[in-house]
């Protein structure tokens, strides 16, 4: 089968490279151009993904790894290819998060107050007069604006803002997102949807954000991910949050991966925000937990069709190699690590090597193979485990890391202690897992 497997920034590019390994004939069109240069000599590559279009037919398969090309799904579909990844309804519901959290609401789910701004000046005046903890973020990815408020009055998140402003000179924040603060447990809860149905099993994730152990600094795209799947369609997290998004999705003909990260309590349940696209690292652990080929449980979904999915009764554990100038963008490629070797202390299996998962890597041609660094943002590769605990996914995982050797090579070794100490605990108590 033909893959044209269209990219944003790589969220998924790793599975590009999993459909070849399946015996697809796949090309990868990565938009990013700080990417530019990954997976050479791995994946065939194409400047234009449109212009394939006539070399993928309407037979073969095209998949969408992130938000931002809705409308262009949504009009391929029409024209009879078989799209896998999103559409314009759900591009909207990830990218306008004030009106994902109105439509969440409309679907029935308890919201707290989200409002976006289309100036930090704006934002700044709303937040003089409604003082409290707030969450600041932006309708994309940039993850290094986003920041959780601290002070009561709201005084963090004001000087933040000001800052941003002064050094906003060339309008890259476009907009702000001020989302209230709420106390409780972060966990989200994901499915795959054909247009018409959810397929496959319920998935439970919870992710670490932030940078250092202990949920210290800044926050990131995520270091690191815990996800197990649930066969129960009564859940009661599963029931009292996706569930109840199935009619807006339907409407929206969205085939792709839908995520919905709530906040709990012992009494209640919060969403945070909507992911409708592959997630990051979260696919990288799919990859894993699948026993399904890959090829034709996408297919199936881009037909709109039902699907068996196999998959492990596994927990995950997900952990993210990183190297400066992450999690900040490099200013220039003088501050980046390009071209510099991947290694490994000691010859690996073929197991070890299916739970590696690359993003910003390329592989030097010739008799002996070496896998190097490319791209320039710091996003290297990403480790998983598997177990019938998460303290055993969480061994595997780490034994696996500590024979990489990347030169300033960076990443979190407490992924899944809060939920192995505590959390996962709570959890149980108040009836969510």
């Amino acid at each position: 089968m033909r893959v044209l497997f269209v990219s944003g920034e790589m969220i998924a590019g790793d599975l590009a490279l999993r459909l070849k390994e399946e015996g697809c004939a796949v090309k990868l069109f990565v938009a990013d151009e700080s990417r530019q240069d990954c997976f050479t000599n791995m994946v065939e590559r194409t400047a234009d993904w449109k212009k394939e279009l006539a070399w993928v037919g309407k037979d073969g398969l095209i998949v969408f790894d992130d938000v931002g090309y809705g409308q262009e799904q949504d009009d391929l579909r029409k024209q009879g290819y078989l799209v896998f990844g999103g559409s314009a309804g759900g591009d909207r519901l990830e990218k306008d998060r004030e009106y994902g959290q109105t439509i969440l609401k409309s679907c029935g789910l308890e919201t707290k107050i989200s409002k976006d701004f289309t100036n930090i000046a704006n934002a700044l005046e709303y937040l003089g007069s409604h003082r409290a903890e707030w969450v600041i973020k932006q309708n994309n990815h940039k993850s290094s604006l986003t920041y959780v408020g601290m002070m009561p009055d709201g005084s963090d998140v004001i000087s933040l803002l000001k800052n941003y402003q002064e050094y906003n000179s060339d309008d890259a924040i476009k907009t702000i997102s001020l989302q209230k603060k709420m106390a409780g447990i972060e966990i989200g809860v994901a499915r795959y949807f054909n247009g018409r149905d959810w397929v496959g099993p319920i998935e439970l994730n919870i992710e670490h954000k932030a940078f250092l152990n202990g949920n210290i600094g800044p926050l990131t795209g995520e270091m690191g991910t815990i996800i197990w799947y649930e066969a129960d369609e009564n859940n009661k997290l599963f029931q009292s949050t996706l569930a109840k998004l199935k009619p807006f999705l339907s409407q929206a003909d969205f085939k792709g991966d839908a995520d919905i990260n709530c906040i709990v309590n012992q009494d209640a349940v919060f969403p945070i925000e909507v992911t409708s696209r592959f997630g990051c690292p979260s696919t990288h652990l799919h990859e894993d937990l699948h026993l399904s080929p890959w090829k034709d449980f996408l297919l199936a979904m881009a037909k709109g069709e039902s699907y068996d999915l196999k998959s492990k009764k596994d927990f995950g554990v997900v952990v993210s190699v990183v190297i400066p100038p992450f999690p900040y963008k490099a200013i220039s490629s003088d501050y980046y690590l390009k071209d510099v070797d991947i290694l490994f202390k000691n010859e690996l299996t073929a197991e070890e090597r299916q739970r590696i998962h690359f993003e910003e890597v390329s592989l030097r041609p010739g008799e002996k193979k070496q896998y190097y660094i490319a791209g320039s943002n710091g996003f290297i590769l990403y480790v998983t485990g598997l177990g019938k605990t998460v303290a055993a996914a969480q061994r595997q995982a780490y034994d696996l890391v500590k024979k990489i050797v990347i030169p300033k090579m960076m990443y979190r070794t407490d992924i899944g202690n809060k939920f192995i100490e505590t959390d996962g605990a709570i959890l149980k108590e108040w009836g969510w897992i």
